[in-house]
C-alpha cells in the first residue's frame, strides 16, 4: 500500500508559512545569545564533572 504524504507536508508547510511573519530579527538574536549561553554553561559544567570524578577516582 502506498503511503500519502500529501496532507501532512502540506499542514507542516501551511504553519511554517503563518509561523515566519511573526518571528522578528529580535527573537532570532536573543534565540543566538541563549545557545551561546547554553552552549557555556553546558560546556563548564562537563568539566567540573569530569574533573570532580577524575579526582574521586584516584
Amino acid at each position: 500500500m502506498a503511503s500519502n504524504n500529501v496532507i501532512p507536508l502540506g499542514t507542516a508547510a501551511g504553519t511554517f508559512l503563518s509561523i515566519l511573519p511573526n518571528i522578528t530579527s529580535e527573537d532570532i538574536i536573543k534565540t543566538i545569545i541563549l545557545a551561546v549561553v547554553g552552549a557555556i554553561v553546558s560546556f563548564s559544567v562537563s568539566m567540573l564533572l569530569k574533573k570532580f570524578t577524575k579526582s574521586k577516582n584516584k
